[in-house]
């Protein structure tokens, strides 16, 4: 029967890396805004622009990690095949509901609320289901499942843009959702559970003295009760700051800061998700070899320097922007790559679905701050360099937090070694 696992985990594997496909697209919110924008202010007669539409994009981020939490309950309850066709309905849906609304409130309802609830769902599923499958692999897998996901807006610009040229906003969306709605449903039926404390055959869990490896399975109660829960969310919070303020700004800070041309400042954008996808996957595998927490003290230092290096950054200076850009994708992606894994690992597999959901809360307050800080820097200043700053500031708490783990898990075992004696 493990031999059989051992295969059909591999074919699990593939259709939630096509599900992370369709939900990345996310990321590539700012294609689908331009094109809605010119839609809007067509009908409407007055100027909407993007930036109008951000709050889209924020709302949907921010609720995210609620259906990650209660779809990761109904996951332990009901297997993840039930929730990634609910969340994956949700999420299709909510995308061709997309493209018959006619103003930024109505595309709250339907983008923000509707898919970013159902992305939460189902990509809390994915993540949880292929990390429980490969404990043998879970650094690595947990870096392929947000790589895929990163990737998507990488390659879906190349099929929207021209999709929304041809077309328009709404026709777009309509069409994506459409087949996203399809991808999902037909890959959710490929899913099932993974049988609770599945072991490849052959493979000996490894006994490690960090302190990192959970002896125990702890539920949302119990890793509430737990001090590095809260070490561990402040520090997924610093690390994704700097990403979450930067990510949907990008284009703008290349071409205001730096002078780019459109079709440069369009290219940041793919720069900075294609070093995303690789710091999830790169990050991932390193993780497996020197460990969690060392990859994050590397991944938050590396975003002290990619600060640096934008705060230093003036006009027309093209290739020291890319640098610190790609530096800033690699930073995020390493939190996203390692995160699921880093959990799964402290507080053990059995109810990660729950418990990554409730340590994602880490993550929606940067996506919920870092915009935010962002917008209010540039309104108050007119330039970018002090929102640069305040993100060094915070990749510099990250480091110390990653020490302050290091203690705290060290103490902790040395109180159970010596309870044991």
């Amino acid at each position: 029967m493990a031999m059989d696992i051992k295969k059909k985990r591999w074919i699990i594997l593939v259709a939630c890396c096509l599900i992370n496909l369709c939900l990345g697209s996310i990321y590539a919110w700012s294609v689908f805004a331009d094109a809605m924008a010119k839609h809007y202010s067509g009908i409407s007669g007055s100027t909407v622009s993007i930036a109008d539409l951000a709050i889209v994009y924020t709302v949907a981020n921010a609720v995210g990690p609620l259906t990650m939490i209660t779809g990761g309950w109904f996951n332990d309850k009901f297997g993840p095949k039930i929730v990634l066709l609910v969340g994956g309905t949700m999420f299709g849906l909510g995308m061709i509901l997309s493209g018959f609304t006619n103003g930024v409130g109505t595309l709250i309802l339907t983008y923000g609320l509707l898919t970013g609830l159902g992305m939460g769902m189902a990509y809390g599923t994915t993540v949880s289901t292929c990390v429980k499958y490969f404990p043998d692999k879970r650094g690595i897998i947990g870096g392929i499942t947000t790589t895929v996901y990163g990737l998507s807006s990488v390659i879906l610009p190349f099929i929207i843009t021209p999709l929304a040229s041809a077309t328009n906003g709404p026709i777009a969306f309509q069409i994506i959702g459409g087949a996203f709605l399809v991808i999902i449903v037909l890959c959710a039926l490929l899913v099932k559970r993974c049988p609770d404390g599945y072991v490849p055959e052959g493979w000996t869990p490894p006994v490690k003295s960090s302190g990192a490896v959970a002896k125990e399975n702890k539920d949302w109660k119990g890793m509430l009760r737990s001090v590095e829960f809260y070490i561990m969310l402040i520090l997924l919070a610093c690390g994704a700051f700097c990403g979450m303020m930067i990510i949907p700004n990008a284009k703008a800070i290349g071409t205001d800061m730096v002078g780019l041309e459109p079709m440069l400042a369009s290219a940041s954008v793919s720069i900075l998700a294609l070093f995303n996808a690789f710091g999830r996957l790169g990050a991932g595998a390193l993780s497996d070899k020197i460990g969690r927490i060392n990859t994050l003290t590397i991944a938050c230092g590396l975003s002290f320097v990619a600060t640096i290096v934008l705060y230093f950054t003036g006009l027309n200076q093209i290739a020291l922007f890319f640098v610190g850009i790609a530096a800033v994708g690699i930073c995020f992606g390493s939190f996203m790559g390692v995160f699921p894994s880093f959990t799964a690992d402290q507080f053990g597999p059995k109810h990660n679905s729950v418990n990554y959901g409730v340590m994602f809360i880490g993550f929606a307050l940067a996506g919920l701050f870092g915009p935010m800080i962002m917008t209010a820097i540039l309104n108050a200043t007119g330039a970018y360099q002090v929102a640069f700053i305040v993100a060094g500031i915070l990749s510099l708490v990250g480091v110390a937090l990653t020490f302050v783990y290091r203690l705290v898990a060290k103490r902790k075992k040395n109180k159970t070694d010596n309870e044991e004696q």
